[in-house]
C-alpha cells in the first residue's frame, strides 16, 4: 500500500506576489535549507496574467511539483481584528475604514498564532485564479499576517513598547507592540522621505511615544545609506536597523529577502 512517502520530494514553494512583481523561494523541507531565492519585476503597464506567464517561462522551478505551496499576497488591503470580535459574515465591514472595498471583492482571513488576532484581507483573485490553473491547490495568506506574527514572536522579552517600521519602495507598515500585544498596525504610502517621517512621527505622537526615548526598528528595503534612515535618525534618538535573521531562524532567511518574512 502506498503511504505517500515514496511520492514526496521534500520541496516547498513559497511565492510572494504583488502588483509590482513577485518573489519566490524553493525550500528543502528535509534539511531545512533554502535552495533558491528569486525576484521578478512586473512591467507596470502589462496585464498581470501576462507577467505571471513571463515568470513561469523564465524560471523552470515554477513549473515543478512541490509537496507544499504557499502564496503570500503582498498588499496593504488588510486590517487586524480581535478574534473575539470577528464575524466572518461581515468580513468586509472591518476593512471599509482603512481601504476601499467593492461589492465584487472576495475576503479572506488569517489567524495569527496564539495572539487572538484575525487579519482580514482582500487577496488579489486574478493572481489566485492564474496560479490555481498553473500550480493546483495551495495555501494563501496576506503577507502582513506573517509580518505581524513574527514581530509579536520577537517581542516576547521586550518590556517596553517597540515600534517596527517595515519599508517597501512605495509604502511602509508600522507595527507597535508591547510585550506580545499588538498595539497598532497601519500602512502608509509615501513619495518622499519627508512623507515617511511625517507619518512615523504622527503615529508616535498619537501613541504618546517620545522620539527621544522610544525604540524604533527599521526593516525591509532600507539600509544606513537610505535617505529615509538619514532623515529619521535626525529626529528619533533610538532608531536602528533590525536584525531580521532571528525572525526566520529555522530557515535563516532575513525578513527583507522576500520583502516580508516567510511562513514556515
Amino acid at each position: 500500500m502506498d503511504n505517500g512517502i515514496t511520492t514526496k520530494n521534500y520541496k516547498k514553494l513559497v511565492l510572494q506576489a504583488a502588483a509590482s512583481g513577485a518573489s519566490f523561494c524553493v525550500l528543502d523541507t528535509l534539511n531545512h535549507e533554502v535552495k533558491q531565492l528569486e525576484h521578478f519585476t512586473f512591467i507596470k503597464t502589462a496585464p498581470i496574467d501576462d507577467e505571471l506567464w513571463r515568470l513561469f517561462m523564465k524560471f523552470p522551478e515554477m513549473r515543478l511539483r512541490y509537496d507544499e505551496i504557499t502564496v503570500l499576497h503582498d498588499n496593504p488591503f488588510n486590517t487586524p481584528v480581535p478574534t473575539a470580535l470577528f464575524d466572518e459574515n461581515y468580513a468586509g465591514s472591518y476593512l471599509q475604514y482603512n481601504t476601499r472595498v467593492f461589492e465584487a471583492d472576495v475576503y479572506a482571513w488569517d489567524a495569527l498564532g496564539s495572539y487572538d488576532i484575525t487579519n482580514v484581507h482582500v487577496p488579489l483573485m486574478n493572481i489566485n485564479n492564474y496560479l490555481v490553473d498553473r500550480l493546483g491547490a495551495f495555501e494563501y495568506k496576506n503577507s502582513n499576517s506573517i509580518l505581524m506574527e513574527k514581530l509579536l514572536d520577537a517581542s516576547a522579552n521586550a518590556f517596553e513598547k517597540q515600534v517596527f517600521v517595515h519599508i517597501q519602495p512605495t509604502h511602509f507598515e508600522i507595527i507597535v507592540t508591547h510585550g506580545q500585544k499588538l498595539l497598532l498596525f497601519n500602512s502608509f504610502e509615501y513619495a518622499a522621505p519627508e512623507d515617511f517621517l511625517y507619518y512615523l512621527l504622527f503615529t508616535m505622537e498619537q501613541l504618546s511615544l517620545n522620539p527621544e526615548t522610544a525604540s524604533v526598528w527599521l526593516l525591509g528595503s532600507i539600509d544606513t545609506e537610505s535617505p529615509l534612515y538619514a532623515l529619521a535618525y535626525t529626529y528619533i534618538r533610538n532608531i536602528a536597523l533590525y536584525d531580521t535573521t532571528k525572525l526566520a531562524e529555522k530557515w535563516q532567511i532575513p525578513l527583507g529577502r522576500l520583502h516580508k518574512t516567510l511562513s514556515y
